[in-house]
């Protein structure tokens, strides 16, 4: 395990609306606001996106099992913002449900707003979550540290 502390900075209140793409819609909006670490709270729609639904086997590194779907799907969702090598990376995380289907998994591509999205950033004050490469694992993972002061 490992953590930091701090405080939180600013908070921001966004609407993506419909046709946007809101990955990279977000990543814009988090760039030109220099958040460097922080939590994304979403509620909205979708009509089209990719999620990984974990892996196809239980093994390291993970062979990702990939979903895609393009029929309009209500969306919850959480997501972290980490300093990686090229600037901040979201860690996207919901769940999108139409009548009786559900995806739940980690949102990586394709992702259209239907209709509108809301989401309110919290930005992280007094350290930073960073990206790196864990060989072992073989992924990028989160490490926290603290901010010198």
């Amino acid at each position: 395990m490992e953590y930091a502390s701090g405080t939180q900075g600013r908070i921001f209140y966004i609407r993506f609306d419909h046709g946007e793409n809101l990955l990279s819609e977000l990543q814009t909006f988090i760039s030109e606001n220099n958040i460097r670490s922080g939590m994304i709270h979403l509620i909205g729609a979708l009509s089209q996106g990719t999620l990984v639904t974990g892996p196809k086997e239980t093994v390291l590194p993970p062979d990702p099992n990939w979903h895609s779907f393009d029929d309009a799907r209500e969306l919850v969702g959480i997501a972290m913002i980490r300093e990686g090598t090229d600037g901040p990376a979201i860690h996207f995380h919901c769940s999108t449900g139409r009548g009786d289907s559900s995806l739940t998994g980690c949102i990586r591509s394709g992702t259209k707003v239907y209709i509108v999205i809301e989401a309110v950033i919290t930005e992280f004050a007094g350290f930073t979550v960073f990206t790196e490469k864990n060989e072992k694992i073989g992924l990028d993972l989160p490490m926290p540290r603290q901010n010198q002061e």
